[in-house]
């Protein structure tokens, strides 16, 4: 398959981002939502910030908390050499074990999401300020990867909010990118890689929906669908682990991906899955038009795997993650993020897409 990586990428850094807090530094832009709204193309962006620390025996996490009424910025601060029985080495959380299990009791940075815009869908200004801040309610642990669906002429939002009980899905809506209103969590946790069809299907709401069981079962795809999207219900397993050979791309776990989008032969789902090492890459399903839940093929090779520099190395490497795509004509654009901190672009002709499948 031909991928044409964007040659301008990384499309945005954390140098492109101004931190929202003098304290605090950007350590990634990535996992993007995708829209077009006036002419122009947009990202939802998960901009995730940490406090800055020059100690590095010291590790200082953000978090949001209520107090007599407002949402405050509070700083939870470890040192390490005090804290042997915690786990510092994954840079994205800590953890420590509890029941012969690791836990995490806390990210090492809070994510909020921020907006991007672009006439050319290559070079993009990113906003001064956040777009939606956490609220100490539903994200005192931040707000992650964004997937924008578009129903009308209304925008829906739906990403990952993180809180002490663990990561849920809520959902915010807008019609102008300028005004957004809560609706609250869709889906209790754990459960993220949402991704809502963007019409009706046999009258009713379609998502995607991935639950994390912590004892029987595997994190995996599922199928919901809702009458008003705000309750979901119907649920039905969608796909699983390929399992079988070690070596496979898919045997860790699978998800969301970009929003599906309509095409003659079918709804074609871009998906991002993980090996058992964490190496995260991108495949497509095609879909029934009347019963999203019927695979009609799949592609058995990724369509995109981290293979730049710029996504082998980075703040989590060896990942490539879409919250969003883009169609024009036979042409697939995915946004997607590029080893936790950036974002990038490639464009797929939809035939070359077809032609992977199986």
């Amino acid at each position: 398959m031909k991928i044409n990586r964007c040659p301008m990428n990384p499309l945005l850094v954390p140098e492109d981002v101004k931190p929202s807090r003098p304290d605090f530094k950007v350590d990634g832009v990535f996992n993007c939502g995708v829209a077009e709204y006036n002419g122009e193309i947009l990202l939802m962006c998960r901009v995730a910030e940490s406090v800055k620390c020059d100690d590095p025996d010291v590790v200082k996490i953000p978090i949001v908390v209520n107090k007599d009424g407002h949402d405050e910025l509070e700083v939870v601060t470890y040192v390490k050499s005090e804290h042997l029985e915690l786990d510092f080495s994954d840079s994205r959380h800590v953890e420590k074990v509890e029941k012969k299990r690791k836990k995490c009791i806390n990210l090492t940075s809070l994510s909020h999401l921020r907006l991007a815009r672009s006439k050319d869908g290559i070079h993009f200004t990113v906003a001064d300020e956040p777009a939606i801040f956490p609220s100490a309610e539903e994200e005192s642990w931040g707000m992650e990867d964004p997937r924008i669906t578009q129903i009308g002429d209304t925008y829906y939002i739906n990403y990952t909010s993180v809180t002490k009980n663990g990561p849920a899905t809520s959902l915010i809506s807008t019609k102008d990118f300028v005004n957004y209103e809560r609706h609250g969590i869709i889906f209790a946790p754990e459960n993220k890689d949402v991704t809502i069809f963007p019409e009706k299907i046999g009258g009713k709401y379609v998502a995607f929906n991935r639950p994390v069981p912590c004892g029987i079962g595997d994190p995996e795809m599922w199928i919901a669908k809702s009458p008003d999207l705000i309750h979901w219900g119907e649920q039905k397993h969608f796909c699983g682990l390929s399992g079988g050979s070690e070596e496979r791309w898919d045997n860790g776990r699978i998800g969301g991906g970009a929003v599906p989008f309509k095409t003659d032969r079918g709804w074609v789902k871009i998906y991002h899955a993980a090996d058992k090492n964490d190496r995260y890459c991108l495949g497509a399903f095609l879909l029934d038009l009347e019963d999203p839940s019927k695979v009609l093929a799949k592609t058995s090779q990724p369509i995109l795997e981290p293979e730049e520099e710029y996504e082998i190395n980075g703040f989590f490497g060896n990942v490539v993650f879409t919250c969003g795509c883009l169609v024009k004509e036979d042409t697939v654009t995915i946004y997607y993020g590029a080893a936790d901190d950036k974002i990038c672009r490639a464009d797929i002709r939809l035939d070359d897409i077809f032609a992977a499948m199986e």
